[in-house]
């Protein structure tokens, strides 16, 4: 390990860096976007076709990451500066996205907060859960305190650094999240009519195939949903891949991390879907089905109040494993680049995240007559984050990687210490010519859509 490395510090163990970089991809859309869209996308065939995006977008953008990460030993600016001046912007991406996806995703995190606290207190969310959660939301106070909190909480877990914070989290988060998920499955698929919402997620549904335009539909679904729940184009990977020691095994990890984050997503939609039919609800609820249509199913459902709980500390686990890789992809930046102390410049950045938070949150409330292309502050964020940054970032990483910095470095990093790049002409080709392609056509549509 170099000098600068151990100073910057790296995950202790491959399993370390696994766990974390999989929690960083397992968040909340792997908990209420995938099972809804794969169920209305065509069920059994999307997952196909998930799988399939998954091995030829998944692992040679997330490979490309991480070898640009563990090469240079830097943060996403530093690297791709250190790898070619001309290219620096495409690590600026990074973290301006980070910055500005964990200002917002905070403040959803904090509603998670929010209702832990309420199960812990007795879970009264009234008659209409709808009504109650709009209610909270647009609250000027409320929705602000609990942004914060969950901001708070996340730096406290970077600040203790690489090893012994975002690491040592990792290997208790993830497992938990594991078994608290194969339990609310068991439970989930214990209810009555629950086979329904089993059919829904995995049978295939041959009405995907009546046309054109509903066959790219879903394949248009499963592309992007693998494209934005592995957070590619973010910086995350070439931030985490600095942290890696030379002897670990690159290709390896990218099929763990994929393979983690897709069981999750599976795990998820066996959990929500089977309750969401047994109970008659409608599946296409989208974000409201976490905040609404599930307190009402665990209000009737027997001991109801002890599995909301479960299922939405199983939540805040998920967010808060993403947005600590969001927080240290910033840090790490001004770590490496101006030496500063870890500790101050995290709750430094986490007080500025929750500045802009602040003026999101108050944007569904108090703010919500401010508007920028008739987007509130929040949808605003996302729109240049989910719309414009990532899949940019993501695009001009393949183009540096497959036509810039050229293939034979990559290769060469891969195969230090004896390691086999037993798939690399496979590779070569996805990088320089297949990614591009399928991440622009998900810039276009989202930009249309």
């Amino acid at each position: 390990m170099s000098k600068q490395q151990a100073n910057r510090g790296s995950f202790s163990s491959s399993i370390g860096f696994i766990l974390a970089a999989a929690g960083s991809a397992i968040g909340l859309g792997n908990l209420w976007k995938f099972p809804y869209v794969a169920g209305n996308s065509g069920g059994g065939f999307f997952i196909i076709a998930y799988f399939l995006f998954a091995l030829i977008l998944g692992v040679p953008v997330m490979l490309s990451e991480m070898v640009i990460g563990r090469n240079t030993n830097l943060n996403a600016i530093g690297a791709f500066q250190r790898l070619n001046k001309k290219w620096t912007f495409v690590g600026a991406i990074g973290v301006i996205g980070a910055f500005l996806i964990l200002s917002y995703y905070s403040i959803v995190g904090g509603w998670v907060l929010k209702y832990i606290f309420s199960y812990l207190i007795g879970a009264d969310f009234g008659a209409d859960k709808v009504a109650y959660f709009n209610n909270f939301v647009a609250s000027p106070v409320e929705p602000v305190i609990f942004h914060l909190l969950f901001l708070g909480l996340t730096a406290c877990v970077v600040t203790l650094g690489v090893s012994g914070g975002i690491e040592k989290a990792s290997k208790f988060m993830l497992p938990a999240l594991f078994i608290l998920l194969i339990g609310l499955v068991i439970r989930s698929l214990t209810l009555p009519n629950a086979i329904e919402g089993v059919k829904f997620l995995f049978v295939p549904n041959t009405e995907v195939f009546k046309d054109a335009s509903t066959t790219s539909n879903m394949l248009l679904s499963a592309m992007g949903q693998i494209f934005f729940s592995l957070s590619l184009g973010m910086g995350i990977m070439v931030t985490y891949g600095s942290y890696i020691k030379k002897d670990s095994n690159l290709t390896t990890n990218t099929f763990f991390i994929i393979g983690l984050d897709t069981l999750m997503a599976l795990l998820s939609g066996l959990v929500i879907l089977p309750a969401v039919f047994s109970f008659g609800y409608e599946p296409a609820a989208g974000p409201g089905l976490i905040f609404s249509i599930i307190p009402a199913i665990f209000e009737i459902m027997p001991f109801g109040s002890i599995f909301g709980l479960l299922f939405f500390t199983l939540v805040f686990l998920a967010a808060i494993t993403s947005s600590m890789s969001l927080l240290e992809v910033v840090s790490a930046y001004f770590i490496d680049t101006y030496k500063w102390n870890r500790k101050k410049v995290t709750f430094i950045l986490a007080i500025a995240m929750g500045i802009v938070g602040i003026f999101a949150s108050l944007s569904m409330g108090p703010l919500s007559h401010v508007t920028i292309g008739g987007l509130n502050i929040f949808d605003t964020l996302g729109f240049i984050t989910d719309k414009l940054l990532m899949p940019i970032g993501a695009f001009c990483t393949t183009i540096f990687v497959g036509y810039i910095w050229g293939l034979n470095n990559v290769k060469a990093e891969v195969e230090l210490n004896g390691m086999k790049f037993y798939f690399y002409r496979a590779y070569s080709i996805l990088i320089r010519y297949i990614a591009p392609v399928l991440i622009f056509i998900i810039f276009v549509m989202g930009l249309f859509a």
